[in-house]
């Protein structure tokens, strides 16, 4: 059903709306039953805590958001259109499937867990980053996600479509919602 005064969003814009919301009803569900304890207890040392999993997205969020603008500006201002399906080129694909991986990683140093902000602050700025997201994704709504470029902030030099940069960007924030799931189920977990 069509909400009156709001544009239909094209299938796959649609399809990412719902995973950037599940993804902040998901961090819900895992955060809400945890003491402040469970919180930010790490499994150890060189593991991040769930608090930090979620800081790190939110860390990750405030670097890619401006190159999600940056593609949607330079689609609209080009005239580059599509309501899809979308295929993605390799570059794409791959960029995906390697966010997906559970190869372990070093964090560029800019998109490292802070370590002064507190629970409130990080849930509310994950749902926060999960909106603004959807938020891009309406900007986005009839873009061509195939042919419009966004630049991938950990190499600067590096264009994957726009649409891969979404996924990406649901991927990654999957990926590590199931690693502070992990910490929940290592051995010392606080009870």
């Amino acid at each position: 059903m069509v909400t009156p005064g709001r544009p239909t969003l094209a299938p796959e814009i649609d399809q990412f709306r719902c995973q950037f919301e599940q993804l902040s009803a998901d961090a819900d569900a895992l955060t809400n039953p945890l003491s402040d304890e469970q919180f930010v207890w790490r499994p150890g040392s060189d593991s991040w805590s769930i608090a930090e999993c979620l800081d790190h997205l939110n860390a990750t969020a405030r670097v890619y958001l401006p190159s999600l603008d940056e593609g949607i500006s330079d689609a609209i201002r080009r005239g580059v259109y599509s309501e899809g399906p979308f295929k993605y080129n390799w570059l794409g694909r791959f960029s995906v499937r390697f966010a997906d991986m559970r190869v372990r990683l070093k964090a560029p140093d800019d998109l490292l867990p802070g370590t002064d902000r507190t629970r409130s602050e990080i849930l509310n700025a994950f749902r926060a980053y999960q909106v603004q997201y959807i938020d891009r994704l309406r900007q986005a709504n009839g873009v061509d996600l195939a042919r419009a470029r966004v630049r991938i902030p950990v190499n600067g030099w590096l264009r994957i479509p726009l649409g891969s940069g979404f996924e990406l960007m649901a991927v990654h924030s999957r990926r590590h919602l199931a690693q502070a799931r992990r910490v929940m189920e290592a051995e010392n977990f606080p009870g």
